[in-house]
Parts: structure tokens; sequence; C-alpha cells
């Protein structure tokens, strides 16, 4: 599966939603999953969005096809659009479905990790991160997506920002320091999104 992240600072609220329920359009096309996305809990007006492809050959037709007749309708309502692919390598807690219905956050972190580490970092979010995270209350589903360059996609889903907050409270320290998180990461940049149901796809 191949997972699309999109990220854009909001210029015209009202327009970019309008144009976000255009995208329900995707429904027909070969080799689509699902999109959703939301508002940044902690920069206004910076938007994301998921989307969610079979394969990476379906993912090419539409773009050639269908992509721009559908984003002509957000056209001059965003800025510093930012989009990047990544291949899902692996779930968090088990049998990831691109479905956003029963999740109000995702939390996302995106990694470049140091090219010596790669193997390291994988393996510590196999074998320390995954477990944490599928063990917690109110943690529905996750992935974890690489792009080339050694830069990593962790995704979560939580049924609320409170029970993502608890979680990250309680074990986020503890667990960094028995993955030597710091060691393996160069750069990293996350964010908590509050889901629009009306932009799922």
């Amino acid at each position: 599966m191949l997972v699309k992240w999109i990220r854009c600072t909001v210029v015209d609220w009202r327009g970019f939603e309008r144009g976000q329920r255009k995208w329900a359009g995707l429904l027909g096309e070969p080799g689509f999953r699902g999109q959703g996305g939301g508002w940044s809990r902690g920069r206004p007006g910076v938007a994301h969005v998921f989307a969610f492809w079979e394969t990476r050959a379906f993912y090419d037709s539409f773009m050639a096809r269908s992509h721009d007749r559908l984003a002509s309708a957000q056209s001059g309502t965003y800025r510093n659009l930012q989009a990047k692919l990544f291949d899902h390598r692996f779930d968090v807690k088990t049998g990831f479905e691109p479905r956003f219905t029963d999740a109000d956050v995702v939390r996302f972190a995106h990694c470049r990790v140091h090219e010596h580490r790669v193997e390291h970092f994988s393996l510590m979010q196999a074998k320390v991160w995954n477990p944490a995270m599928a063990g917690s209350p109110g943690m529905v589903r996750g992935l974890f997506g690489e792009a080339p360059g050694n830069e990593f996609l962790v995704l979560s889903m939580w049924q609320s920002a409170a029970e993502h907050g608890k979680y990250r409270v309680e074990r986020v320290e503890r667990l960094s320091l028995r993955a030597q998180t710091e060691a393996d990461i160069a750069a990293l940049a996350g964010d908590v999104v509050e889901l629009e149901p009306s932009w799922t796809v």
C-alpha cells in the first residue's frame, strides 16, 4: 500500500473546506483505498491530509488523469504545499485499514534516520514502539511507512486527543531511552491532527 501525506497552510478556510469535499470524486478511482485529514492541533491554519492507494501504479495513473481536475477546486486557498509518498512497511497493532470514522485524532511522526541506523530504527519500531502503542487504551490502528532517503512515517489513529495525551505523558520518554531513538534520528517532525469528518473519502 502507498501512503501520501500532504501538508499545507490554508489562507482561505471556507474555500479550502469547500474544495476538500470535492475529493469525494476519488471514490471511483481504481486502486484508491481511502483518504482523510484535518487541522493541526498545534499550528493554526495548517492542514494535513493522508491518502492511501493499493499500488504506486494506480496512484501514478490517477495523477496523470484525474488529479488536476479535482485539485483545481482548491486552487488559491493554500500555500506551502508539501507532499510525500511512503511505502507501507508494517502495521502498528494489526490489520491496518485506511478508515477514519472511528478515530478523532491522528498522530504522525516524520523521521529522517541516519543511514547506518536504519535497521536498528526499524527493529525498535517493531519491538519497542509498536507493542507499547498497540497496548495503549484508545489507540485504534496505525502504520509504519518508508520513503527513499532513509525517511519514515509513523502514523497512529486515536479515539481522542485525551487518550493520546495519556500515552505521551506516561510512556514516551521511557520508550525513547529504551529504543535509543536519539541515536537513530537525524531529524524529526510530527503533529497531532484533529480529524474533520467531512474530509473523509
